[in-house]
């Protein structure tokens, strides 16, 4: 940052800075997005979800949870279908392979939030999971226009 920047401003940009460095280097350690990767999760949990209450949990988009199934599709890790008493429902579903790979996941992301937070000690951690939490909240009540 340059140095007309203010204090607040900083803070943006390094979350900024933080949320694009740690999307990038967890994929390429783990092999899959983050937010592929909570969804994968999101249906270990279930037997079978409709694609429109496993896109309110992970509280993405829709189009953005549509791609990421369809991908996920292609590589075999979850299968969609309609629902037969309501053709407008799609039902999502894991499948072996997908449960196989969130069990190879596990190893991965828990050695990369081990790295990440390496040299950050508990209370540390926990102040910053305050501060981040206060700031998501006042972010989820900004007024948009």
């Amino acid at each position: 940052m340059t140095a007309f920047c203010s204090e607040e401003a900083e803070v943006l940009y390094r979350l900024q800075c933080v949320n694009r460095m740690m999307g990038v280097k967890f994929e390429a350690c783990t092999g899959i997005s983050q937010s592929r990767l909570e969804l994968l999760s999101l249906l270990f949990q279930a037997d079978e979800i409709s694609q429109s209450d496993l896109q309110k949990k992970v509280n993405i988009d829709s189009a953005a949870v549509t791609r990421h199934l369809k991908q996920l599709e292609t590589k075999g890790m979850v299968t969609r279908r309609r629902k037969p008493e309501d053709n407008r429902v799609t039902l999502v579903r894991l499948t072996d392979e997908g449960r196989t790979r969130i069990e190879a996941s596990k190893i991965e992301k828990e050695r990369f939030i081990s790295e990440m937070l390496e040299n950050v000690s508990e209370e540390e951690r926990r102040l910053l999971t305050d501060v981040l939490i206060r700031i998501q909240q006042n972010i989820e009540k900004i007024q948009t226009t």
